[in-house]
């Protein structure tokens, strides 16, 4: 089996556009790789984004099992140099990002799952792609969705082991207790860091992780139910709730329309 599955989806004067599958086989760092362009990779089953800079060498580890899937958009750097918010880019030669990473809002990665969909049953024409992914980069990129951190390195290790804990096992009710149980800490010390380094609480994250997940199963389960059961949901009308409520349409409609892109 291949480390990596990379289709291109589109590829145009504008933008190239890839699907990036890891069976994440290696669960610790990779050795370093370089890429040849600067790339904003949008996970399919995370909250954030992430930059790759044109010739920085970068590693790779997969905590938890199960690998990753990825959209992975490469732009020139006039459009990047236009789109991106000065504050964001580094002082380099090339253009790059002064970050590893993003979080992106719902709406944001509702675009991605359907421009994915689009794009794989060539749904969609060249023009409306290009113009879909821009609008993503501005969305993504903005302030509005974006979050500066400003805790010290130990708090971010320590929200960063939170977010693989709860990324280990996406059907489990987690309690305070549990997580604080497993990670170190009083509950109350949690939730705290965790909210001063993420800007959202805890359990926002967590339900945005799960749906997040759903975004990129849902067009394999006829029984939605089934998919909610699997995501820790107490109930399909639960599940539902939650996802209009991120996303402005119930599972069932945004299945559709991945179907029909």
């Amino acid at each position: 089996m291949p480390e990596f599955e990379i289709s291109r989806l589109l590829d145009t004067d504008t933008v190239t556009v890839r699907n990036v599958r890891c069976n994440g086989l290696c669960r610790h760092r990779s050795a370093e790789e370089c890429a040849a362009a600067t790339q904003l990779v949008f996970p399919y089953r995370g909250v954030y984004m992430l930059f790759f800079n044109a010739d920085e060498g970068y590693q790779i580890s997969h905590p938890v099992d199960g690998g990753d899937a990825s959209l992975s958009l490469s732009l020139s750097e006039s459009l990047l140099s236009e789109l991106a918010p000065r504050a964001l880019l580094s002082d380099r030669g090339k253009i790059g990002f002064r970050r590893q990473h993003l979080r992106i809002d719902p709406r944001a990665q509702a675009l991605v799952a359907l421009l994915r969909h689009s794009l794989e049953n060539q749904a969609v024409e060249p023009l409306e792609a290009e113009g879909l992914l821009l609008t993503l980069v501005c969305r993504s990129l903005g302030p509005r969705t974006t979050h500066e951190p400003s805790a010290t390195h130990a708090r971010r290790r320590l929200a960063d082991r939170v977010k693989v804990l709860l990324a280990s096992d996406l059907s489990r009710r987690w309690t305070l207790a549990e997580i604080a149980a497993d990670i170190g800490g009083s509950p109350v010390y949690l939730t705290q860091v965790f909210q001063q380094v993420e800007g959202i609480p805890l359990y926002r994250y967590h339900l945005r992780l799960r749906l997040a997940r759903a975004l990129d199963l849902l067009a394999e389960y006829e029984d939605l139910s089934a998919l909610a059961a699997e995501l820790g949901f107490s109930s399909h009308s639960h599940f539902a709730a939650a996802f209009r409520q991120a996303y402005g349409r119930s599972p069932s409609a945004f299945k559709q329309s991945a179907r029909r892109a």
